[in-house]
């Protein structure tokens, strides 16, 4: 459905031969879902906080696995670690190997050859 440059997607293709112009008014009324991330998810463990910095460590479910931060650095968990047996030790070894390392490089574009 399309009003000038506004535009909403119907759920079902038989809403398009019900849909009254009130329902169709109070639809383009309703703000734009948004695609892509939605809501951040809740940690899958609180650990405590650092005993340096004193923020709270948490680990989190991200799109290559679990990883644990602190709100600043973020270290993936390693193959043997388990999010339930994640100790607060563990996790500041992670994340000091983490932060050796230091930030990560950007990617340089390669140009194609034709």
């Amino acid at each position: 459905m399309k009003k000038g440059s506004e535009t909403r997607s119907l759920e079902t293709e038989e809403q398009l031969l019900t849909l009254t112009v009130e329902e169709a008014e109070t639809l383009l009324a309703q703000p734009k879902p948004r695609r892509g991330r939605g809501a951040p998810k809740p940690p899958l463990k609180e650990l405590g906080p650092d005993p340096q910095s004193g923020k709270p460590l948490v680990v989190k479910d991200g799109r290559f696995g679990p990883y644990v931060t602190d709100g600043e650095t973020n270290a993936s968990l390693r193959r043997g670690d388990d999010v339930d047996g994640l100790s607060l030790e563990r996790a500041l070894e992670l994340l000091a190997e983490r932060r050796a390392k230091g930030p990560s490089q950007p990617r340089r574009r390669t140009q194609s050859r034709r």
